[in-house]
């Protein structure tokens, strides 16, 4: 389908607005916003000085759609959010981003510090964001260290009798048993809140006061305590690089290098340096820097809440546009700058530096994982190396939760954006190869409706079972994968002598532990065992703490209470039949009906 340029640049508006670019199937390949339409897209289509890549992906578009703004900053937003859900291909991409955890102070009797991340919708109070859940771990771990405060669940605290491990080891004070008065728990937790504030001087100094204080009155034991806490406080001070700068900051730094790309993020909060984060955004067009820093700010912070103060190591384009597009989302002036002395040099010099080395690293790391792929295409004499992986793991505990996971890796590794697990339903319990079957059925049925993308290998953890009852459903429908691979353990479950079983071959394939091959399927396969046993897991828990009643219509929590108070607990109820569950006041028999059906499956 041919594209008419010239009549499409007749009707273009001269407005502000967003652009897409969109092949014959309709998949937008490139948004962009522009201040004029009609001059932007004009720039598409001259004769010469286009970039080499830009010109090929314009041999793809068959459509052009856009939508006009009343202003260049409205199309921003648009165009930032625009990426976001539909990720075109030639965008500048970040992949997997996850929200930033944050460190949680609830808001219980006796509260307690957890991490945590979504939408701060629990009640609380919120410190942070990190910008890594090792950097909120270790802020974490230095609260639970220095002040000695709950790590247990509620459901474990109300229920103790004597004080835990924690306790022998002098990590809580076992509030849960009464050895401290909520009073001075609370003090504790003052002064850790002090402490995630960045406020360690004035904690200290206050500190210091009151061991000076109890040692004057002879409560020796107490300002021993206070002592030691001071201690502590200061050793973890000494790990921090910098204690003297005031407010809110990020520090961002670009490394480009080989058509591949780094950012850095350095995080300050209320003074303290919170850690380091780096990403590797997908190019697809050849970018400048400044490309990539304006897109890196747009995508980042639609997401994220910015601080009042961002040093970027380049100028990105349109700053001054991103600047009042932050500003107005946060309803407080945001500043990007990229020339500073004295110590902001200096941090930016570090962010530079990190994004240097972590990009040299991931060049590195690829040209392994190329490596891996150009084995595995010789290993089992493909045409090409294989684009996309989709391994497919079981995973449940004596039948109980069954959970399917299926992990997908491309050239650039692991994809986790695709990753998804599946709750196996209606088969018998520990039946894997039943499980193995649905699972693949209600994957491939989507591959086959054009919805994903069709795998080159369909890796399988089993043996010639497994694949067996895989190669039956692919048969029975329309999907042309290009392998099925069986991948099933050595002797002894000795890592490195596992066999591929291929459907085509009577006996399996054995590479040897040094094979770089055979080190690609472990990842994968290791991949989709971590995350079946993670969803499984979670599933599980879930069930052990959650009533049956509960999910059963026509039952809210005064029947349910009035059931288990009736009948003396849950198992009791179980063993009601239905006359005795209707004889409950609230149940008629149609519910009863209904609980007894739901609680005998």
């Amino acid at each position: 389908m041919s594209f008419d340029a010239q009549q499409f640049l007749k009707t273009v508006s001269r407005s502000p607005g967003v652009y897409q670019m969109k092949n014959d199937a309709g998949e937008t390949l490139y948004a962009g916003k522009a201040k004029n339409l009609h001059n932007r897209l004009q720039s598409y289509f001259r004769p010469s000085g286009m970039a080499p890549k830009t010109a090929a992906m314009m041999r793809h578009v068959t459509a052009i759609e856009t939508t006009v703004t009343h202003t260049e900053n409205e199309a921003l937003l648009l165009e930032s959010n625009l990426i976001k859900s539909l990720r075109p291909k030639y965008n500048i991409l970040l992949r997997d981003d996850k929200s930033y955890p944050y460190i949680l102070l609830t808001s219980d009797e006796f509260p307690r510090f957890v991490l945590y991340r979504g939408a701060r919708k629990k009640e609380g109070r919120y410190f942070g964001p990190f910008p890594s859940a090792g950097a909120a771990h270790e802020f974490l771990n230095h609260v639970i260290r220095v002040f000695s405060l709950r790590q247990c669940e509620d459901s474990y605290f109300k229920h103790r009798s004597r004080p835990c491990l924690q306790y022998q080891i002098e990590r809580c004070t076992a509030p849960c048993v009464g050895l401290i008065e909520r009073s001075r728990y609370l003090e504790d937790v003052r002064q850790a809140e002090l402490f995630l504030e960045g406020k360690s001087h004035t904690l200290i100094n206050d500190l210091v006061k009151k061991m000076e204080q109890a040692s004057a009155g002879l409560a020796f034991e107490q300002a021993a305590v206070l002592r030691d806490r001071i201690a502590r406080l200061r050793r973890v001070q000494e790990k921090q690089y910098i204690e003297s700068a005031h407010g809110n900051m990020d520090v961002i730094a670009v490394a480009m290098e080989e058509q591949k790309a780094c950012v850095h993020l350095t995080s300050f909060r209320q003074g303290r340096n919170f850690g380091g984060r780096s990403w590797f955004p997908r190019l697809d067009l050849a970018q400048s820097p400044a490309q990539l820093m304006a897109a890196f700010l747009k995508q980042h912070y639609l997401e994220h809440p910015p601080p009042r103060e961002v040093l970027v190591s380049i100028e990105p384009e349109d700053r001054a546009l991103i600047e009042t597009m932050l500003s107005e989302r946060s309803d407080y002036a945001v500043r990007i700058k990229h020339r500073v002395k004295s110590d902001r040099a200096h941090w930016l010099r570090m962010a530079k530096t990190n994004a240097n080395d972590a990009l040299r690293l991931q060049l590195a790391s690829q040209e392994a994982l190329d490596n891996r792929y150009d084995a595995l295409q010789t290993a089992l004499g493909l045409e090409s190396p294989p684009a996309r992986i989709e391994c497919f793991d079981i995973s449940h505990t004596q039948g109980e939760e069954t959970v399917a996971s299926c992990v997908v890796f491309d050239r650039n590794g692991a994809r986790k954006s695709d990753y998804r697990r599946f709750r196996i339903r209606n088969i018998q319990a520990g039946d894997d190869y039943a499980a193995m079957q649905q699972v693949l059925e209600r994957r491939l049925k989507r591959v086959e409706s054009g919805e994903l993308n069709i795998p080159d290998i369909l890796l399988i953890d089993g043996g010639k079972g497994q694949v067996a009852a895989v190669s039956e459903i692919v048969a029975a429908m329309d999907v042309p994968l290009t392998r099925i691979i069986g991948i099933s353990k050595g002797p002894e479950r000795r890592a490195g002598m596992e066999k591929l079983v291929l459907p085509d071959r009577s006996e399996p394939v054995i590479l040897g532990p040094d094979s770089p091959a055979l080190l690609l399927l472990m990842q994968v396969r290791d991949e989709a065992h971590r995350f079946a046993i993670t969803g499984h897991r979670q599933a599980r828990a879930k069930k052990r703490s959650t009533s049956p009643l509960e999910g059963i219509t026509g039952i809210g929590p005064k029947k349910r209470q009035m059931l288990l108070k009736s009948f003396g607990g849950l198992q009791e109820v179980k063993r009601a039949g239905i006359d005795d569950l209707a004889s409950v006041p609230g149940i008629n028999r149609t519910l009863a009906q209904k609980i007894y059906d739901e609680l005998h499956g």
